[in-house]
């Protein structure tokens, strides 16, 4: 393909009005051979425009991994019956957070299952201890849905920003991913109720997840035209054992930069990570997202103890270099790509 088609067909990107349906779907069918090179490219200019050579580091901290759902790709699904479970106390998520300030971080990820015993009062408990601790870092929740009541109580301790992925857009694809208790209407009440409160938001997708089409993909990106969130997660699905879907075919890690490259161009300002699942598909999956677009980075923080029980899917990597342990293979690995880290709290700014 020539340069000037694939420039005539990322115009839309570049727009303020809302994207097509058509124009998405005439951008899925251009991406073959050296055009996903241009598009990576295109990308890379577009996050080193809006930020610099700078990649954004979080300490994540898994906190849970107890789940009252049953979530069929999910490897902590609460009918798992291999997956093995742990919580972290109050202290025990205090001791990651000094851990990881004294690494330099600025911003904190609280991440866990929809865990019974870890409501809404005992997370907001949690939340103010580590913003009297630490009043001028951000924190991060990603604990799934919660009532409205539930978020404004978390927004009014100290949390700052809130990552839910979407999964899917589309109804049927949702009701194939989740048990029939949990809808794609309410989850997208949490994430207009999230905006609405004031927290930065992260929606996402998984690429390559059963049942998957090319149109779900139109609709999922349809969706974050119209949310605006000011993070985007993608990762490709990787299957977990003891689930229903233990069985099926991981994502295309090409398919999966490819998204996060036209997430970039469509969303300039946007705090995209270079997920865990990409590292443990492909061993230089990080450095490939980063040359994509992508600008943020999750070293696991979790306590070696229990570091391995959060196995959201098969062989999840969480020692290498996305780990808290190895932060200076990580800044090798970004160095030797022009890239620096970025220990700054890395807020949304919308001005780039």
């Amino acid at each position: 393909m020539e340069k000037s088609v694939l420039d005539a067909l990322l115009v839309p990107l570049a727009c303020p009005q809302k994207v097509s349906a058509d124009e998405w779907r005439a951008l899925f069918q251009a991406f073959q051979g050296d055009v996903k090179e241009l598009i990576f490219e295109r990308a890379r200019k577009t996050a080193l425009h809006s930020f610099g050579n700078r990649i954004y580091l979080r300490a994540l901290i898994e906190i849970s991994s107890y789940c009252r759902n049953n979530c069929r790709y999910c490897g902590l699904r609460s009918a798992n019956p291999l997956a093995v479970r742990y919580r972290l106390c109050k202290d025990e998520i205090l001791g990651c957070c000094d851990r990881a300030a004294d690494a330099g971080f600025n911003t904190f990820v609280l991440q866990g299952g929809e865990d019974p015993l870890q409501g809404d009062e005992w997370l907001a408990d949690v939340v103010a201890s580590i913003k009297q601790r630490y009043p001028d870092k951000a924190v991060t929740l990603s604990v799934g849905e919660r009532t409205l009541h539930g978020y404004e109580l978390l927004r009014n301790t100290g949390a700052d920003r809130f990552l839910l992925r979407h999964e899917t857009a589309d109804a049927w694809h949702y009701s194939h991913l989740h048990p029939e208790r949990m809808s794609l209407e309410n989850r997208m009440r949490c994430l207009y109720d999230l905006k609405r409160l004031g927290y930065q938001v992260g929606a996402g997708m998984m690429i390559g997840s059963p049942g998957q089409e090319v149109e779900h993909l139109v609709k999922d990106l349809m969706f974050l035209d119209e949310l605006q969130p000011h993070m985007i997660g993608v990762g490709p699905f990787i299957p977990a054992k003891g689930t229903p879907f233990a069985n099926e075919p991981a994502g295309s890690v090409d398919d999966t930069l490819v998204v996060i490259a036209l997430l970039r161009l469509r969303f300039p300002n946007a705090l995209i990570p270079a997920t865990t699942a990409l590292a443990t598909l492909c061993s230089d999956g990080t450095e490939r997202a980063v040359l994509a677009g992508a600008n943020v980075v999750m070293p696991n923080v979790t306590p070696p103890a229990v570091r391995n029980k959060y196995a959201i899917y098969d062989n999840k990597k969480s020692w290498g270099s996305e780990s808290v342990e190895q932060l200076a293979m990580l800044s090798d690995k970004l160095d030797k790509m022009g890239y620096v880290i970025d220990f700054g709290r890395g807020d949304y700014d919308e001005g780039g």
